[in-house]
């Protein structure tokens, strides 16, 4: 059986750059007047537990979640990165 000779279609769409996938899909939500960085974790990244802020439960390794940081904090964006948060998906969505 032949080949196909039909075109295909080039993926050249900006959202898919490789930067956008290690980030992964890192976005900016503002939380009570306060605007914050939040960036999911899947399951293959977790590697060890982490206290959830919103229900203070541990959240397993190997659990899909988020990582927030804020964006205006007073000490600048890499105190504000080191003060980064883990939080179940579920308890960040009902902040």
């Amino acid at each position: 059986m032949g080949r196909s000779r039909r075109r295909r279609p080039e993926r050249r769409n900006p959202d898919t750059s490789l930067d956008r996938l290690i980030s992964g899909w890192r976005r900016t939500e503002l939380r009570r007047g306060v605007e914050w960085s939040v960036q999911p974790i899947g399951p293959g990244r977790s590697d060890k537990p982490y206290t959830c802020p919103g229900c203070s439960r541990q959240i397993e390794p190997g659990t899909a979640h988020v990582v927030t940081w804020r964006e205006d904090g007073v000490m600048g964006p890499r105190a504000d990165l080191e003060a980064r948060r883990h939080w179940h998906t579920h308890c960040w969505n009902i902040y």
